[in-house]
């Protein structure tokens, strides 16, 4: 208990906000309890001497703290994925046709992944490399991208330029090395824009464009009417699920979509 407590920044904040409420319920205790109690550095050293003989007591608080965030979050996101599985089913086979070139794997997949991703999104970054694994060992599978930037303006010029890529079918040379730098900076943008052989003045024109435009303002639509709650989030085969997935969870959810 003691190393997950260690490991987690907010178990430490919840487990010193725990020990401040602790000690001061204590210590109005004992001055409510026990006569000429009143000044502080006389309780303070009782409750200093208590949490040092029963330290399991801030320890049991921190793990009941972390209980009911955990009940809440798992409440919050199921609440999410019922709003998402009744809009889902009419949503589909829009959200499983691709921007342009927007998608890698088998075009006619038994199974589509549809994956929302920004590009400043970390937990995005590190999914790379499951989605790299299903393609690699799934050849039935097929990804959808959809561009999703909610983390700033960066992320907006990047996602249109991520379009303007998939108009020129160059959409994964981009997307990986834009990921594969430190964020969508300008001269990151325009380095993976290089990378991928973009033809640059096409792209210009692109990412100005109502189409790209219109894209990005539909996928947002999506994100508010399935509840999402941030990058990345994943459709598969008609089941919505929310935050980073490594190779198994992924394969997982392929295996369960294709049994339906």
């Amino acid at each position: 208990m003691i190393e997950r407590l260690l490991r987690s920044p907010l178990a430490l904040a919840g487990a010193f906000m725990l020990c401040a409420l602790l000690g001061a319920g204590i210590f109005a205790g004992i001055q409510a309890l026990v006569p000429g109690m009143g000044q502080r550095g006389a309780v303070e050293r009782v409750v200093h001497d208590y949490l040092l003989a029963h330290p399991e007591v801030l320890l049991e608080s921190v793990e009941r703290y972390n209980q009911k965030q955990s009940a809440r979050a798992e409440k919050v996101q199921a609440e999410a994925e019922a709003v998402a599985s009744k809009a889902l089913p009419g949503e589909l086979p829009r959200l499983q046709s691709p921007y342009a070139g927007a998608w890698a794997g088998n075009p006619k997949g038994d199974v589509t992944l549809v994956a929302f991703m920004d590009y400043a999104c970390g937990y995005c970054r590190a999914s790379l490399p499951a989605i790299a694994e299903l393609l690699k060992r799934d050849p039935n599978v097929r990804v959808v991208y959809r561009e999703y930037p909610v983390l700033g303006p960066d992320s907006l010029v990047a996602a249109r330029w991520a379009l303007a890529a998939a108009e020129q079918d160059r959409f994964r040379a981009f997307h990986d090395a834009l990921f594969a730098t430190d964020g969508p900076s300008a001269g990151n943008i325009e380095a993976a824009a290089q990378k991928a052989g973009l033809d640059l003045a096409q792209a210009k024109q692109a990412i100005a464009s109502k189409a790209v435009e219109d894209e990005i303002i539909a996928n947002h639509k999506f994100g508010r009417k399935l509840a999402m709650t941030g990058t990345p989030s994943w459709v598969i085969g008609g089941k919505l699920l929310y935050g980073m997935r490594d190779y198994d969870g992924l394969a997982a959810a392929v295996a369960e979509a294709r049994k339906k």
